[in-house]
């Protein structure tokens, strides 16, 4: 299954994308796309539905990101050998574990607010991993049983926070709307292998991160038993797995970031596409 949140940011109604890629109005039978409604009760509830039967949804309409309640938001870095390369850093014996915060959750394509005084602000495209069953010192074994699906993430960076203003990652990765999620989440039975999967991103048409899940150091079942040896992974988590070489940092011969203006698409083979409008911060009216 396809499931999505529609509709003005706030209100978003939970729908189901049927065959034909139309969103179908889901509300009759969950409040939302929520921990409850993506447990392995809920799925199976919702896997019963004929989508024909649902109110069709007319008319342009915007997504919201693909779950709410999130209350983690895990990020995986350097987790491609050549992203790495491009950033000058050594390849990680273990994962390497950051925040974004809950807080820069938005809509896939909702507009992305360049930083106050931001310097350097990037791009990466990333595989979302979103957790349906609580998981607590799982097994690698075990691990993909606790995915209710994943989405399409865009890991947006801003560098020099990230980089330059001491040890600490997360102040780089979770600035207002630098978490678009979505359009869609894609149920694991539909995904299939997650290691086997094309990814790009381009930014004014021009693609610069053209990938594959492949070629992940960690995969997404080994960052899962790892990440919950020290934390316990509640439904509607969202785990973002790491993003292929071709971010702005990597560019040659000078790395380049992105401005008011910019125009960022990027997508994941089976799980859909985001847009993001780059704009310029404006104090609060």
């Amino acid at each position: 299954m396809k499931l999505c949140r529609y509709g003005a940011a706030g209100a978003e109604k939970p729908g189901l994308i049927d065959a034909e890629g139309r969103i179908r109005d889901l509300s009759g039978h969950v409040a939302d796309i929520d921990a409850l409604a993506i447990g392995q009760p809920g799925l199976a509830a919702l896997g019963e539905i004929d989508p024909a039967s649902l109110p069709l949804v007319e008319g342009e309409v915007r997504y919201g990101a693909c779950v709410t309640g999130t209350r983690h938001f895990v990020a995986i870095g350097l987790n491609y050998a050549d992203h790495a390369a491009e950033s000058n850093l050594p390849i990680p014996a273990e994962p390497v574990v950051f925040n974004k915060w809950v807080s820069c959750i938005q809509g896939p394509n909702d507009p992305v607010t360049i930083p106050k005084d931001s310097l350097k602000t990037d791009w990466e495209v990333e595989l979302g991993v979103v957790i349906g069953t609580r998981a607590s010192y799982v097994s690698e074994a075990d691990a993909l049983s606790h995915v209710a699906g994943y989405c399409v993430i865009n890991d947006v960076s801003e560098r020099h926070w990230q980089q330059e203003r001491g040890m600490t990652w997360d102040k780089g990765k979770g600035f207002p709307t630098f978490g678009p999620v979505g359009p869609w989440l894609v149920t694991a039975d539909e995904v299939g292998d997650p290691q086997d999967l094309s990814m790009w991103l381009s930014v004014n048409g021009q693609k610069l991160q053209d990938g594959n899940t492949k070629t992940m150091i960690f995969t997404v079942a080994e960052i899962i038993a790892y990440c919950s040896q020290f934390m316990t992974l509640e439904p509607g988590d969202i785990i973002t797995t790491g993003t292929p070489p071709g971010v702005g940092l990597g560019q040659k011969p000078e790395p380049w970031y992105l401005k008011a203006g910019d125009v960022v698409e990027l997508g994941i083979e089976k799980l859909g596409a985001q847009r993001q409008d780059f704009v310029a911060w404006k104090p609060a009216a």
